[in-house]
C-alpha cells in the first residue's frame, strides 16, 4: 500500500488517556480496573460516559464489552470489536477504532486493556498450560514443545537471544543496557511499579539466570492494572479538553514463512530473529510518509530485553546485528537521539500488554509526561512480535 493510498493519515486522534495504579495485587476485579481506567480517560478528554458509542477490547481480556458498558455507564454503544492477541493488540485496537470512526460506525471509541497479571493470570508462568500435549496442539503445535519443557514465553525469547548472540555477537551487557535505561526512566515516573528502585549494569549481571541467557532483569514485570484511551476524529478532538495526538499511521502484519499457532511454533521459521515487526515496519513507514529518522521518542514492546534489540533492527534504526551496540550506545536514554520507554516500559513501569506504551506516547506528545522529552513531536509505539504484530506512529496535533 502506498502512502497516497492510505487515506486515514492524521484524520483521527487520541483525545484522552487513563490508567489505574500498577501493582502486584490490585485487590479488585479486572472489570473494576477497566472501568476506572476508562472513566479516567474520558475525564482526561472532558467527555461523559454517554458520549462513548464504541468499544474495542483485546481478545485475551477477561472484561466483556457488555459488562464494561454496564459498569462504566456507556449507554449509547452502537459499535464494538476485538483484536487478538495479548501484546500484539493495542496498536491494532487503535487502528480498529480509527477504522470504525472513518466508516461512520462510531464517533467516540474507548480502547482498553485490563489484567491482574500478578495476582491472578501470570502470563509468564507455564502453570496454566496443560502438561498433557494435545494432538493438533490447539492450533499451535504444542505437542512438539511441551513434552520437552518449552512452556513459557521467557524460554522462547531466551532462544531468540541465544540465536542473536550466536549470529551477531550480541552480549548480555547489551541486554542489560536496555534494563538499566528503562529503570532510569521509571525512576523519573512516580506511578511506575519500580519507581525508587535503582538498577545498575552490575546488578543486572549479578542477577540470577532465569532462562539462559536471560536473567531476572531481562524479564518484564508481572502487573495488576489497566489502561484506556479515547479515539475520535481529529476535527472533534481539537475541541476537547486536551491537545489532540494525531494517529499518523497504523499497521498490522502476518510475517512471511508464518507458522500456525500463538508463540512456540514461531521457532520453526527459517529465521527466528526476523519477526513480524519487519513486515509491520514496511507498511507503517509507507503509510506514515515518515521513517526511523523522523521519530523523536519510541515506546518499544519490551516483554524481554532482547525484543528491544530485535525491534531496533526490524524498524530500521540500525542494520541486522547492530541492535545490541545501538542499545548500549546511550541513544535510547534520556538525552539520547531517540529516548525509549520514557515511563519505564514493561521492564520497570508495568506490563499492561502494551497499552501503557500508548498512554505514555500520548503524554509525551501532549507535553505532560513525568519525564518529558523536550520538543517531542513524533512517537513510535509497537506491539508484541509473536506470531503477528502491529504498530502506530503518533504525532503532536
Amino acid at each position: 500500500m502506498t502512502g497516497a493510498a492510505f487515506q486515514a493519515r492524521d484524520r483521527c486522534a487520541i483525545a484522552g488517556v487513563g490508567q489505574t495504579a500498577f501493582t502486584r495485587d490490585s485487590g479488585v476485579s479486572v472489570l473494576s480496573l477497566a472501568t476506572k481506567a476508562c472513566l479516567a480517560a474520558l475525564a482526561d478528554a472532558g467527555l461523559e460516559p454517554g458520549d462513548v458509542d464504541g468499544i474495542v477490547r483485546c481478545q485475551l481480556d477477561k472484561v466483556d464489552t457488555n459488562s464494561l458498558a454496564a459498569t462504566a455507564g456507556f449507554s449509547n454503544v452502537t459499535y464494538w470489536g476485538e483484536v487478538s492477541n495479548g501484546g500484539m493488540a493495542p496498536p491494532a485496537q487503535i487502528g480498529q477504532a480509527m477504522a470504525a470512526i472513518l466508516a461512520g460506525l462510531a464517533t467516540t471509541v474507548v480502547c482498553f486493556r485490563s489484567l491482574n497479571g500478578r495476582s491472578e493470570d501470570r502470563f509468564g508462568s507455564g502453570e496454566h498450560r496443560s502438561a498433557t500435549p494435545v494432538v493438533g496442539g490447539r492450533g499451535s503445535y504444542d505437542e512438539y514443545f511441551l513434552p520437552f519443557g518449552l512452556m513459557t514465553p521467557g524460554q522462547v525469547f531466551a532462544l531468540l537471544a541465544q540465536r542473536h548472540m550466536a549470529e551477531f555477537g550480541t552480549t548480555s551487557e547489551q541486554l542489560g543496557a536496555v534494563s538499566v535505561i528503562c529503570r532510569e526512566h521509571a525512576n523519573q515516573t512516580p506511578h511506575a511499579q519500580l519507581h525508587g528502585q535503582t538498577l545498575t549494569l552490575e546488578q543486572h549481571q549479578d542477577a540470577r539466570m532465569i532462562s539462559t541467557p536471560l536473567r531476572l532483569y531481562d524479564f518484564c514485570l508481572e502487573t495488576d492494572g489497566a489502561c484506556a484511551v479515547v479515539v475520535t476524529s481529529a476535527e472533534r478532538a481539537r475541541d476537547m479538553k486536551r491537545p489532540p495526538v494525531l494517529i499518523r499511521s497504523v499497521a498490522q502484519a502476518i510475517p512471511a514463512n508464518n507458522r500456525a499457532g500463538m508463540m512456540y511454533s514461531s521457532l520453526l521459521r527459517d529465521d527466528i530473529t526476523n519477526l513480524a515487526w519487519t513486515e509491520v515496519a514496511e507498511v507503517l513507514w509507507t503509510r506514515a510518509g515518515l521513517g526511523p529518522s523522523d521519530i523523536d521518542v519510541a515506546q518499544l514492546y519490551d516483554c524481554f530485553t532482547i525484543s528491544v534489540i530485535l525491534q531496533l533492527e526490524s524498524f530500521g534504526f540500525c542494520g541486522r546485528g547492530e541492535g545490541g551496540p545501538l542499545a548500549a550506545s546511550g541513544t535510547l536514554a534520556r538525552g539520547g537521539d531517540m529516548p525509549m520507554n520514557t515511563g519505564g516500559g514493561h521492564l520497570s513501569e508495568g506490563y499492561i500488554h502494551g497499552m501503557n506504551h500508548v498512554v505514555q506516547a500520548v503524554r509525551q506528545l501532549r507535553g505532560d509526561a513525568d519525564m518529558q522529552i523536550e520538543g517531542a513531536e513524533t512517537s513510535l509505539v509497537t506491539g508484541g512480535p509473536l506470531p503477528i504484530s502491529s504498530a502506530l506512529v503518533l504525532r503532536r496535533g
